[in-house]
């Protein structure tokens, strides 16, 4: 049963190894399962897919998954298909960080979908906003 929720907190941490930290609420469903297996995916949304946030507030569990939708990535984890950007990690450190874990993972894959990748979905402000990439 494919288990998600919408982080708080999502980063880079290195490039070489590519790894990302991601903060994960000790009560959330997926937080002993994700210690469990070692892997997790983080799928950024473009803007134009806020109903499928919307959708991780108002279901629980496996019903937030849309079927076709979802595909598993690399480390079997669910991966949103035409996600803007996915990563596939593998769990390499797990550091308290209070009520959250902070969660270092390795990207074993990653995809970008352009020109979704443009505009990335935010929570800000209790309210979803999206970023704007421009070229310099």
């Amino acid at each position: 049963m494919p288990l998600g929720f919408i982080a708080t907190s999502v980063c880079s941490l290195s490039v070489d190894p590519a790894t990302l930290l991601v903060c994960v609420n000790k009560s959330a469903s997926s937080h002993d399962v994700i210690l469990r297996t070692k892997r997790f995916s983080v799928n950024l949304l473009s803007a134009s897919q806020k109903e499928i946030a919307n959708r991780f507030t108002s279901f629980r569990g496996a019903e937030r998954f849309e079927p076709g939708l979802w595909e598993e990535g690399e480390t079997g984890c669910p991966r949103l298909i035409n996600a803007a950007v996915a990563f596939d990690c593998d769990v390499v450190a797990v550091h308290d960080g209070f009520s959250h874990s902070i969660i270092v993972g390795l990207v074993a894959d990653a995809s970008v979908n352009l020109p979704s990748a443009e505009s990335c979905l935010l929570w800000h402000n209790r309210t979803f906003a999206h970023s704007v990439l421009s070229a310099a």
